[in-house]
């Protein structure tokens, strides 16, 4: 584990329940081709949808700028944006083009490098108010693009917004950041560009590698040299539900925050893993998305001084899924918390049947789901049902927990048997 930290920023003056929302119409300009998955459509339902419950009555939104290249060369390399910013779609769909651009993930569209840029742009604000004490939570829902790497697009990012941010808060008074990725998919480009860094933890909770694209984020990946210890990777079985996800995700991620005593916490917070979800095998539903949002403001409640900033990501239920999810953590953020069986209001609906007739709009802000856990007991103490399916899935849980703790918790200086850790 990395030596303990230095004191920690000056704490921030705001009230301990203020928070900022990062918000400007240009991250609807990140846009693909019509039959890509990644649609700006969520994020205008989800602005909608938070508007139309009054959450953001009083709250005046904090528009961002563009990224400056030498912000972007923090993680990425020269050549690779300069290839952002002139590149053309080349013909066919070619498998892995120059620098990933091109392909069938990651189109080229006409502003590309200033439509990412302004993403970048909306995390890097975000993380300024907070470190600045001018807020304790900041969230931009445009944020969360973790797979982009230094030298090339992947998985619909072209730049990483979170890994440009963490950067940037290593150089202006923090040496110990704990970033949370609960996207489906591994937070990949985040992992690699800290891998070796022991002021960063990275923490992962995605479905299995075996069975998901980017086929990383096993157990034993936990860091490099001096970093040993400080990416830990929990990989969850297809069909995984509410109830074991949080058991897996209280297993771990709460020692691990713990023993790292982090100034802040990252969060990036894709929709993905729900049931509904077009391109993934998790079964949540937003009343457990929203309790692992909870959970993680709780988090650095507790052991950062309350300071969060939360991130979008990856979502592909665009009308039913992604703007109920993110409202939630726009209302975590701003710790006006939404009770999961408030009706949609009636614009809102509207709003949707105009937009997308094919499309039920749901009716309340959750599915129904069942968020009681019970904790993980140590290995081997797994508790019976009696339902054949419920105790796979436990058993498979708790599998994957023992995996994760035991490749990185003893080099946290935790045990990785004791429950208690």
């Amino acid at each position: 584990m990395a030596t303990a930290s230095s004191a920690p920023p000056p704490g921030p003056t705001a009230p301990a329940g203020a928070g900022t929302v990062v918000w400007s119409d240009r991250f609807l300009d990140y846009t693909w081709t019509p039959r890509h998955p990644m649609k700006p459509a969520r994020l205008k339902l989800t602005m909608a949808l938070a508007r139309s419950l009054g959450l953001l009555d009083g709250v005046e939104t904090l528009a961002p700028a563009e990224c400056g290249e030498s912000e972007l060369l923090r993680i990425h390399t020269h050549d690779y944006i300069d290839a952002v910013r002139h590149a053309v779609q080349p013909p066919g769909e070619p498998v892995s083009p120059p620098y990933g651009l091109g392909s069938a993930d990651n189109p080229v569209f006409p502003g590309m490098h200033e439509a990412a840029s302004v993403i970048v742009g909306g995390t890097l604000a975000a993380a300024r108010e907070i470190a600045e004490g001018r807020t304790l939570r900041a969230v931009s829902i445009g944020g969360g693009m973790h797979h982009a790497m230094p030298s090339y697009a992947a998985g619909f990012c072209i730049y990483n917004d979170a890994a440009v941010a963490i950067s940037w808060l290593l150089d202006h008074g923090f040496d110990r950041i704990a970033y949370i990725d609960i996207d489906v998919h591994h937070g990949d480009g985040v992992q690699r560009a800290f891998y070796a860094d022991p002021r960063v933890l990275t923490v992962s909770i995605h479905q299995h590698p075996a069975t998901l694209w980017p086929n990383t984020g096993w157990p034993d990946e936990a860091g490099l040299g001096t970093a040993e210890g400080t990416a830990v990777n929990l990989a969850l079985m297809p069909g995984t539900k509410d109830s074991p996800w949080l058991r897996g995700f209280h297993a771990v991620v709460p020692g691990a925050i713990a023993a790292f005593r982090p100034q802040i916490i990252i969060s990036q917070c894709g929709a993905d893993t729900h049931r509904e979800d077009p391109l993934a095998d998790l079964e949540l539903t937003v009343d457990g998305q929203r309790a692992a949002m909870l959970a993680m403001r709780e988090l650095a409640d507790r052991y950062a001084e309350g300071r969060w900033l939360a991130l979008g990501g990856g979502g592909y239920g665009l009308v039913r899924v992604v703007p109920r999810a993110w409202t939630h953590m726009l209302a975590a953020a701003l710790g006006r918390d939404i009770d999961p069986a408030t009706p949609i209001p009636d614009a809102w609906t509207e709003l949707v049947r105009a937009a997308a007739p094919a499309v039920e709009p749901p009716a309340t802000m959750g599915d129904g789901g069942d968020v009681a856990f019970r904790p993980w007991d140590g290995p081997g103490a797994t508790v019976e049902t009696g339902d054949a399916r419920v105790d796979r899935a436990l058993r498979a849980v708790d599998s994957a927990v023992l995996a994760t703790r035991r490749a990185s918790f003893s080099l946290l200086g935790l045990d990785p048997e004791d429950p208690r850790d």
